[in-house]
């Protein structure tokens, strides 16, 4: 039953797609160009929607592997030229090891065209480490916008780039195991507390030197918790050091767009997330994430806790995030 409700909600959204609903806002064409209509914040919706519905996507779980599987099927639908599932093995902060599965695909082949790299994580954090109730803590979160959020508007994006290729090519990346890290609230003394026990995905895959003897990107996009409700995306202080031009034109892009008040064009927090990974190992990378929540200063409220459910994921806070990004890589040469 949930499946087949699932498969009619995307039907339904796909439908209102073609119908112009979450269409860009009057004024917009000249900018966009195709990206106006090719991305649907209602397609991207409901892939928010199918993740959520296959519960916790914990690295190792039964869950997990589905969500990747089914990521890599829709990419191959979408006629990415390659698509594969990469394995790989890493150790908890607390020791415990874990299976980990990366979806990579390529958009244009490898013909020495310039390229650029698009990433989300969609695995979810296995305890609720911010959850008023103490005796909930210890349950995997629904993980609706930490995680699925930019995972629906990549493939919402890859979507559009099937039917409308860009002129660049496109590399996709959806990493396992970014939010297993480290938190006080939820670890043994004694533990490993360092940065690096998050983005292991990430970690693992550029560990493999992914892109010897092959074309890599000229820069790296990363989506993290973009379907927030009144959400806003101020520039990311990594970002900024390593991809200030990036971060500046895809502001810029936004505000072009009609979005300039969800993209703030000022500087928010430094977050340690999958971006600074990819930075090092060569590849300038933004991270557009909610981090400077009014009520917290930080992450939305519903961060880290059971709230992080459907209930508070927007069709316009996707729109605004994929309809930037897609109209940019549409202008790259």
């Amino acid at each position: 039953m949930r499946a087949l409700a699932i498969t009619t909600a995307l039907a339904a959204a796909l439908a209102a797609c073609s119908a112009g609903s979450n269409a860009a806002p009057a004024g917009e064409g000249a900018h966009g160009g195709a990206a106006d209509s090719l991305f649907c914040a209602d397609s991207a919706y409901a892939r928010v929607a199918e993740q959520v519905a296959l519960g916790p996507r914990t690295p190792g779980s039964d869950a997990a592997r589905e969500c990747a599987e089914r990521i890599a099927a829709l990419l191959d639908g979408y006629g990415a030229d390659s698509t594969a599932i990469h394995e790989a093995e890493a150790r908890r902060f607390d020791g415990q090891p874990l299976r980990l599965r990366n979806v990579f695909a390529r958009f244009g082949a490898d013909d020495g065209r310039r390229r650029i790299l698009l990433l989300a994580h969609y695995d979810t954090r296995p305890w609720a480490d911010m959850e008023a109730d103490a005796a909930r803590r210890m349950q995997p979160i629904p993980g609706a916008n930490d995680g699925a959020s930019g995972t629906g508007v990549l493939l919402e994006i890859a979507r559009a780039l099937g039917r409308h290729p860009a002129r660049v090519g496109v590399d996709m990346l959806f990493v396992d195991g970014e939010d297993s890290g480290y938190s006080d609230a939820i670890a043994p003394a004694g533990t490993d507390e360092s940065a690096d026990t998050w983005c292991l995905g990430t970690q693992a895959w550029f560990g493999t030197d992914p892109y010897r003897g092959s074309t890599a990107p000229a820069y790296a996009i990363l989506l993290d918790m973009v379907g927030g409700a009144g959400a806003r995306f101020h520039r990311e202080q990594f970002s900024d050091a390593a991809a200030a031009r990036v971060v500046d034109r895809l502001w810029a892009e936004a505000a072009a767009l009609g979005y300039g008040d969800i993209f703030v064009d000022a500087t928010g927090g430094a977050v340690v997330d999958d971006h600074i990974y990819v930075s090092r190992a060569g590849i300038p990378a933004v991270d557009i994430i909610e981090h400077m929540h009014p009520a917290t200063g930080s992450f939305a409220p519903v961060w880290h806790t059971h709230a992080d459910n459907m209930d508070n994921i927007d069709p316009a806070t996707l729109r605004a995030a994929g309809h930037t990004v897609l109209s940019l890589i549409y202008k790259e040469k």
